[in-house]
Formats: structure tokens, sequence, C-alpha cells
């Protein structure tokens, strides 16, 4: 038995409201925890891999801070590479993903680009 027309309109109307719902993106506030602590680890973990990188290079003064900087730009490309460059998916905004935790591991990029340099070149 075919649909009638009055069912059919109804039919229409609930889609169209679906897709009027699906505009809005919603979040589960635990997923975007998790992704933002996967964000601080990643930063945490490149920092000290760029410590060590800079102080085994030698690297001094503005030189040894472009290259912390340089790698957090790609680690941030790298983010939004994994996200398919779709991050709303993931994230609440584009500045979570580019310069959350950047700041925090500079500590750890200053702590290790010392500890390598003194190691290497020092000793």
């Amino acid at each position: 038995m075919a649909p009638s027309s009055r069912s059919k309109g109804v039919a229409a109307k609930e889609a169209k409201k679906s897709d009027e719902s699906n505009d809005v993106p919603s979040f589960t506030l635990e997923n975007v925890q998790h992704n933002m602590k996967i964000v601080y680890y990643c930063r945490t973990f490149l920092s000290i891999v760029a410590g060590f990188v800079a102080g085994v290079l030698g690297l001094t003064a503005l030189s040894g801070f472009l290259c912390y900087f340089v790698i957090m730009l790609l680690a941030s490309l790298g983010l939004a590479a994994k996200a398919k460059f779709n991050i709303y998916s993931f994230f609440d905004s584009w500045h979570r993903v580019a310069f959350d935790g950047v700041s925090q591991g500079l500590m750890s990029f200053v702590l290790f680009w010392t500890f390598a340099y003194d190691i290497v070149h020092i000793f």
C-alpha cells in the first residue's frame, strides 16, 4: 500500500527537522577532555624531544626557541591532519589545537635543552 499524501508531508517535515538538528554540533564533555589530554601529552612529549634535539645540535639563544616553536607548529599541523582538518568534530575551537599547552611545554623544553646541551657540549 502506498503512503498517503498526508503521511508523505509529515515524513518530509520530520526529515527536515532531523536535518536541521544535525547542523548544530554537539560535544560530549568526556570526549573533548580526552582529546585535550592527548593534545597535552603530545605537546609535553614533543617538548622533551625538541629540548634534546636543540641541546644535541648545540642551538643557543633564539635559534633554540625557534626550534621549539617550529616543532610546536608541526605538532599543531599533525594534530589537525590526524583530525582530517575537521577540527570542529573533535574540539570546540582551533585555538585549543593550535595554542593550548605550548606555554606549559616551554618549561620542559628549556629543562631538557639545557640538560642535553650540558651533557654533549660541556662535559
